[in-house]
């Protein structure tokens, strides 16, 4: 499954239709999420039923075409079965219990409720909402897919536009010869990540950068009066800066901008047969108040995901190790060398001395190694440890995509990969 995203170009009135479309959608799911607290026993067939009830009682909500409700019933349940699946692993903490959709952002269609028009560069969505004819613009080209490949068609509302999305079945996987190598990779604050090799990618912090920028348009929102005209302008803005930071880190941009983490992780699984990172806990990691800000700008987290979409693409090995003592133990001859997280360099009384983070991607590949076997076996992941994250399920809604649903062309060209390049 892949996911192709357009620019949506429409009239006002049009856009007005989006908007209603959209919040159709987030009261059929908040009502859903009623029924099933206030109904013990309540299934996911019997959410496709009340959605059928919603639309005999309310005018607006028949307006919405039948399976985008049904879509709004799915993405109610998917909810209340993760919560279910927390309880049952006895997850510590908060179990994440259904909570209702204050705001909401997108609408999405099964297979009716749209056409494609014969140039597939327009669509039209045919339900009472009265969205009408809409033109895409983007750099992927529909004509390579049938239209029954099309599963799913979302339309996204973002600060600087609408989109519309296409959750494509096809296959995405490619042949890539081996190259006979490995690597361990070893992420940071400092740089972006060691390699076993020595090395290192800078990091670009993106949100550091634009930090300025964003107390700027956060102090113009806070001086204008609640409920003005001159607030959601000021939103708008600031909703904008915060689009473009979120694009450059985790790679949801067109082409021209830069997608750090895809770009990054495509080269790296393309270039080795397979590669060890840390399996960290970030959830846990930014509980550091000192650091939060800078681990989150670093976005170890999204770099993972597209390691692993692309190792299942490629047929490549992609081993999450643990990452305990990593830094702590040498990597020439395994003794536990303590040091605080000042101290940059390793050096052992074995005469080893090595950067702390080269030290450590050493250990990485190494346990890595250990795990899982001669690389020549070229045991793959499985693909549930990144399917759910980086893909679509054939019947699952476009809600249970990553953070970046722009993924890539299954021709993609290799702009930008050859600037990373050995």
């Amino acid at each position: 499954m892949i996911v192709l995203e357009f620019k949506a170009y429409g009239k006002p009135k049009q856009y007005s239709a989006i908007d209603e479309a959209i919040r159709t959608a987030k009261f059929v799911r908040n009502s859903c999420i009623r029924y099933w607290m206030d109904n013990k026993g309540v299934g996911k067939l019997d959410l496709n039923k009340y959605c059928t009830v919603l639309a005999k009682q309310f005018p607006f909500a028949n307006e919405l075409n039948s399976m985008a409700r049904q879509a709004c019933a799915e993405r109610a349940w998917s909810s209340i079965v993760r919560f279910y699946d927390n309880c049952k692993k006895k997850v510590p903490g908060k179990k994440g219990f259904p909570r209702f959709k204050k705001h909401c952002h997108s609408v999405e269609y099964k297979t009716t409720g749209w056409k494609l028009c014969p140039d597939k560069k327009s669509i039209v969505f045919s339900d009472k909402k009265g969205i009408g004819k809409l033109k895409l613009k983007g750099t992927w080209d529909l004509w390579h897919f049938d239209k029954k490949l099309i599963k799913r068609v979302r339309i996204v509302r973002r600060a600087d536009g609408y989109y519309v999305q296409f959750c494509i079945n096809t296959d995405i996987n490619e042949s890539v010869s081996a190259t006979g190598t490995t690597i361990g990779l070893d992420v940071g604050l400092k740089d972006f990540y060691t390699d076993s090799n020595g090395n290192t990618v800078p990091n670009p912090r993106f949100y550091r950068k634009g930090e300025k920028r964003l107390k700027f348009y956060q102090r113009r929102v806070s001086r204008k009066n609640k409920g003005s005209a001159n607030r959601k302008k000021a939103i708008n803005k600031l909703g904008k800066t915060h689009l473009k930071i979120s694009r450059q880190r985790v790679g949801e941009a067109c082409a021209k901008r830069i997608e750090h983490a895809k770009i990054l992780a495509r080269c790296v699984v393309r270039s080795n047969d397979l590669v060890a990172y840390e399996n960290l806990r970030i959830n846990n990691m930014v509980k550091n108040h000192c650091l939060a800000k800078s681990i989150n700008d670093a976005g170890w987290y999204q770099f993972r995901k597209w390691m692993e979409y692309f190792g299942n693409k490629f047929g490549k090995v992609t081993v999450a190790v643990n990452p305990a003592y990593t830094s702590q133990n040498c990597s020439n001859c395994g003794e536990v060398v303590k040091k605080s997280l000042s101290t940059r360099t390793h050096v052992c009384q074995c005469g080893c001395s090595l950067d702390r983070d080269h030290n450590a991607a050493i250990n990485i590949l190494e346990r890595a190694l250990s795990t899982a076997g001669h690389v020549g076996t070229l045991v793959l992941n499985d693909p549930n440890a990144w399917g759910d994250l980086a893909s679509t399920v054939a019947g699952a809604n476009l809600s249970q995509q990553v953070d970046s649903l722009n993924q890539e062309s299954p021709s993609q060209s290799e702009r930008g990969v050859s600037k990373l390049s050995d």
